[in-house]
């Protein structure tokens, strides 16, 4: 079950050379995601979400297909509303909106993700999937607040007061410290970079409990997608919720750095020039 299909890369090359992805500089695609067919689809998320785990970790993630097809699922969500013409509401409106929010803020999080020594990327994507880059002042369910939604409590133990988690330089600089923890909690693993993400929706201790209860030798390769994989042995919040962060991110990531590639007309967010 955990062993990577080697067969859907035989794909890749054709995906590559027929959609030229507007990936750092590279030319407008021919075709846009919307117009492949399903099995172009596929292939071209496993090849993008590849991409990704190397510039995030500097070296190669093996998702099995069933987790790259989470992220695919999840990257679904997102197409649906480009075009949508359905404004800015969180969760809602249309996708072209959430990118043009990302570029305002892309600068300060590259900056300061780079300052603690934690891949952009990841910072980039986290408030997208928090938050859609909007700087949300009601509280959730849980009591979270801001764009990086971090909990009065957990903004505490960096320094940050209620009114402090409005602060996007702040609380971004509280989720690189956040993430850099979980990078050092899980740095013997694999997938640590995919754990440290699910820690910041799961909890660190929590996440570590999963693993050591459900993470075998055999799946070390890829632990995130064996937690994914059984989530009918995690608790229901895993279910409802956790289960689908990490895929999301991928798929949020995906699009950010490919925009061109969706018909989304911007270059991609990492590209977004740092400030002094």
């Amino acid at each position: 079950m955990m062993k990577f299909n080697r067969t859907i890369l035989v794909m890749l090359a054709a995906i590559s050379s027929l959609f030229m992805v507007a990936n750092r500089g590279a030319a407008q695609p021919q075709a846009n995601y919307q117009q492949m067919t399903e099995s172009q689809r596929a292939a071209f998320v496993a090849l993008q979400a590849q991409r990704l785990s190397q510039q995030i970790s500097g070296r190669e993630y093996h998702f099995t297909n069933a987790f790259n097809a989470a992220i695919q699922e999840q990257l679904e969500t997102y197409v649906k509303r480009i075009g949508n013409d359905a404004g800015n509401e969180f969760g809602s409106g249309d996708a072209r909106q959430i990118f043009q929010r990302g570029q305002s803020v892309a600068p300060t999080i590259i900056r300061i993700f780079k300052a603690n020594n934690v891949s952009p990327l990841i910072g980039l994507y986290i408030p997208l999937v928090e938050s859609e880059y909007i700087n949300l002042t009601s509280p959730n369910s849980m009591g979270a607040l801001g764009m990086f939604q971090f909990l009065p409590q957990t903004g505490a133990r960096y320094g940050l007061t209620t009114a402090e988690l409005l602060d996007v330089e702040k609380s971004a600089n509280a989720a690189a410290l956040y993430i850099a923890g979980g990078l050092k909690t899980f740095e013997h693993d694999p997938m640590k970079e995919a754990l440290a993400l699910l820690a910041y929706n799961r909890g660190g201790g929590t996440v570590e409990r999963d693993v050591a209860e459900l993470v075998t030798e055999q799946d070390r390769a890829c632990s995130i997608c064996a937690l994914t994989e059984q989530r009918d042995k995690l608790d229901a919040g895993f279910q409802n919720e956790s289960v689908y962060y990490v895929p999301r991110f991928f798929a949020a990531a995906i699009i950010g750095e490919n925009p061109g590639a969706f018909g989304i007309k911007m270059p991609a967010l990492s590209l977004s020039k740092t400030t002094p």
